[in-house]
């Protein structure tokens, strides 16, 4: 079987969707299965919805209406005929959402960020089976809830892969060209969610637990390039990288592969394909076992909107073990994303990303035993295979905080 995996960006409109049909006439088979995200931007507009419906109800409606407009809009590109069941299935989502809202007794943040967010895939994949079923290409919408199974850490939920498998695997034996959600999830009654851009995440798991023959996962751009180009002027296409160098990138911040997807597909040898949705015919990227990186170049990763906290004793005693322990369970508690470490002997230094908001509580954690300073919005520059012109090009014209080598990594955080 061959798994391919659709962003949002291929389905943000009528014409996104229609040519996702072409791309799969054109290259899926009988037994493939298509992972599909939620549309254009809905994943945010559905965090605005979880956002008004906690903290600021005034707004709730109409941040829901403008999501039923815009599916509205696109199915009605879509599907000429308006008896067509689409148009009861996706309102039929919509009222299922509401009453959701209406019904639901929990306060959690997490817990009920995971509940809603969801229905942006649901109403994707729903409108895009339709719509291949409308046109010829037959298939089989799945319910990923029904497939992957995790624990309850909302928001970025662990994959219990032993059920999982035994869920997933008996569909190899069931040709079908199969439509399903990336990002969800469930544990033993609810819904769960991968982590933010998850959806690269489950087509791994269902290639893992099918023993795929391959994963493309359909971008934007070229392929995975050596630089963002929303940041770099210059970048090159990675035509070939082995499993161990994408895993670096993703690790650090490569925005193309989700740093979760690589893993699975490595323990099985299946061949990952990143290419062009705008083009489909160009090669792209093949990420495989094979060793040699082409072309050989620096590859520049940035991540923006970085927290840089230093911390050190109050009274100039060492940072040992113990010390960096309890340090790491308050952000492993905090579930807050640690990008750079750097210690000395009385002071500790780290990046971070706080993408759960949880900045002000550790903060007054620390400050019960350390003195803390920290500073907001620092950008992270990652260089892999640095060579003194790819350090000249980030080091110039910037305010360097805190700069680190290795013999393949270089990472600078400036501000």
């Amino acid at each position: 079987m061959k798994v391919f995996k659709f962003g949002g960006a291929s389905v943000k409109d009528a014409e996104g969707v229609i040519n996702l049909t072409q791309i799969l006439k054109q290259f899926s088979e009988d037994d493939t299965v298509v992972v599909v995200s939620a549309m254009g931007k809905m994943t945010n507009a559905f965090e605005a919805v979880v956002h008004n419906y906690l903290y600021n109800p005034t707004d709730l409606n109409a941040s829901i209406g403008f999501i039923e407009d815009y599916h509205t809009s696109i199915i009605s590109e879509l599907f000429l005929d308006i008896s067509h069941p689409v148009f009861k299935i996706v309102e039929s989502l919509f009222n299922d959402l509401k009453l959701l809202i209406k019904t639901n007794t929990a306060t959690d943040y997490n817990f009920v960020y995971d509940q809603i967010i969801g229905f942006g895939e649901l109403l994707s994949t729903t409108i895009v089976s339709q719509f291949l079923n409308y046109s010829g290409l037959k298939n089989t919408w799945l319910d990923v809830r029904e497939y992957i199974k995790t624990d309850s850490n909302y928001r970025r939920a662990n994959v219990d892969w032993l059920t999982t498998e035994t869920l997933i695997t008996p569909l190899k034996h069931n040709p079908s060209l199969y439509i399903t959600q990336g990002f969800l999830a469930s544990n033993s009654n609810c819904t769960t969610t991968l982590g933010r851009e998850g959806s690269d995440y489950t087509a791994a798991i269902f290639a893992y637990a099918l023993d795929a023959e391959s994963v493309t996962i359909w971008k934007d751009v070229s392929g995975v390039l050596n630089a963002d180009p929303r940041y770099f002027e210059e970048t090159q296409l990675l035509e070939q990288l082995s499993y161990r160098e994408a895993i670096e990138l993703a690790f650090y911040g490569a925005s193309v592969i989700h740093p979760k997807t690589l893993q699975p597909l490595q323990q099985k040898g299946i061949t990952l394909f990143v290419k062009s949705f705008i083009n489909p015919v160009a090669k792209g990227t093949r990420i495989s076992a094979e060793q040699i990186m082409v072309p050989q170049t620096p590859c520049f990763i940035v991540k923006k909107n970085q927290i840089l906290i230093h911390i050190s004793s109050l009274d100039f005693s060492y940072i040992v073990e113990e010390n960096i322990s309890e340090i790491f369970n308050i952000l492993h508690l905090s579930k807050m994303k640690v990008n750079l470490i750097q210690n000395s002997a009385i002071s500790f230094s780290i990046c971070v990303e706080d993408i759960f908001g949880n900045l002000n509580s550790i903060l007054e954690q620390f400050q019960a035993e350390y003195k803390i300073s920290y500073i907001p919005n620092v950008s992270l520059y990652t260089v892999r295979h640095y060579t003194d012109e790819a350090i000249h090009l980030i080091e110039k014209s910037k305010h360097i905080l805190v700069q680190q080598r290795t013999q393949d990594t270089l990472q600078i955080v400036t501000k």
